[in-house]
């Protein structure tokens, strides 16, 4: 599960930096030996055969169910604005239960067992969710809401098992944080990879480290002169206000917060900073009309890229499995090294939405495939004109392996069945989310209407 931050803001914060999924291994420990040994004794042909196995399942992928987040008679007592059909902005999916969110800030689940809606998650008439997340460290769903009584203002977490909400008892949670004021410009970031939560109370400009598992305080940082922290595996990097030529930074221990390094880096002075990044032990700082520079913190070995080469991108994912990271600019996805090469440019890709949405991709936890919702190909005379499909691409060569059209089979002649409100056309029409389930093998989809389509063989 990707870090999910979430602003106190009264509009949504689309976050630029997040983190591919990445299944817990058995081993408690993996050494860097065995990490050599695994990627040394991985071939190409090891990989065709996972290419073709990745082909035969999603060969025959179609539309299976329909789901529909917006009920008139069960959202009755909700606020107007609450009441309305709006897209859906988030999916995610647990267990057997798919949950998908609202821009209007209505949650509901979904059995696949039963294919019918359990619940709705919204506890009062005036709370409006604007994300989720699954804490698979206990089964539980946390929902971040706000409240129209605070003004819409002010962030509320709750945690609820998966059980009670299988049940149908989604008000058997808990709060969380209540001690923490989350209000404007505070926030609170789930990290799955460090398991971690991370909170900012612009009250008192503290920033507190809560354990994922049991949601215990572990350790506070109070400083007015942090500007931003940013959280890749084991470390914390904080990035303090900028002077005219540098920008001072300090890399925490992510476990205990002890400062494991103290440093600044140089400044193309009068040069907005468009980013700073941590991964592992390499910075990344990039400046407006400046070069990309990847500085090893170990040894402040510098390589730079030039600037005509690597354009400041919309958002990054890092691939903590592969050492690589993606970077989305202009509906275009590529994969980069920490040497500053292009490692991949994806063929047949082409985002549907110019924004990069990253509830609209989704990067499988082996890390080798990135399922997105592209431009249909100008050249397939079967897809519909409106409609895009849903391109499953290999991270590593870039070919695209499999894509979900309106011209899949017989799929485009498929009628309007009983109890869907959209033909497969239409289901691909603006989706606006997007969830693989690895477990279930299946494909969820949400859009403008608030509908989720179910996709798998």
């Amino acid at each position: 599960m990707e870090p999910r931050r979430i602003s106190a803001s009264p509009r949504p914060c689309s976050g630029r930096r997040v983190v591919a999924r990445k299944r817990p291994r058995q081993e408690s420990v993996v050494s860097s030996v065995r990490k050599l040994q695994r990627r040394e004794i991985s071939s190409r042909r090891d990989r065709a055969c996972a290419m073709t196995a990745a082909q035969e399942r999603f060969r025959n992928i179609t539309l299976q169910e329909e789901f529909d987040t917006h009920d008139p008679k069960e959202n009755c007592l909700l606020l107007p604005y609450l009441r309305k059909r709006s897209k859906i902005i988030e999916i995610v999916a647990a267990r057997d239960i798919v949950f998908a969110l609202s821009q209007s800030g209505v949650c509901a689940a979904f059995s696949r067992e039963t294919n019918q809606r359990i619940c709705f998650l919204n506890g009062s008439p005036d709370e409006v969710i604007r994300s989720l997340f699954y804490n698979k460290n206990n089964d539980s769903l946390i929902t971040v809401s706000v409240y129209g009584s605070e003004n819409f203002s002010a962030l509320r977490c709750r945690t609820t098992r998966i059980e009670y909400i299988r049940r149908g008892q989604p008000d058997a949670g808990f709060s969380l944080f209540e001690t923490e004021s989350l209000k404007w410009p505070g926030f609170v970031e789930f990290d799955d990879v460090n398991g971690k939560v991370l909170t900012y109370s612009a009250q008192d400009s503290t920033y507190k480290v809560f354990d994922l598992k049991n949601y215990t305080l572990l350790y506070s940082v109070s400083d007015k002169n942090v500007q931003e922290i940013k959280i890749s595996p084991g470390i914390m990097l904080l990035i303090y206000t900028r002077t005219s030529s540098s920008v001072p930074l300090k890399i925490l221990s992510i476990e205990d917060g002890t400062v494991l390094k103290s440093f600044s880096h140089l400044l193309h002075r009068n040069k907005k900073v468009d980013f700073i990044e941590q991964f592992n032990e390499k910075l990344l700082v990039k400046q407006e009309g400046e070069n990309l520079q990847i500085l090893d913190v170990r040894n402040f070995q510098l390589t730079e890229v030039s600037r005509t080469e690597f354009m400041t991108p919309s958002a990054f994912i890092f691939l903590y499995e592969l050492q690589l990271f993606l970077t989305f600019r202009n509906r275009s996805v590529a994969v980069w090294n920490f040497r500053g090469e292009l490692v991949t440019s994806f063929e047949d890709h082409l985002l549907w939405h110019p924004d990069c949405n990253t509830n609209n991709i989704y990067i499988t936890s082996d890390q080798d495939l990135i399922i997105s919702y592209c431009k249909a190909d100008s050249t397939d005379s079967s897809s519909e004109e409106n409609a895009g499909s849903i391109n499953i691409s290999s991270i590593l060569t870039g070919k695209c392996l499999a894509k979900v059209n309106s011209g899949n089979g017989n799929s485009c002649k498929q009628k309007k069945a009983w109890k869907f409100q959209n033909t497969v056309s239409e289901a691909l029409e603006d989706i606006t989310a997007l969830y693989y389930d690895e477990e279930r093998d299946e494909i969820y989809t949400g859009n403008r209407h608030g509908l989720v389509h179910v996709w798998s063989n």
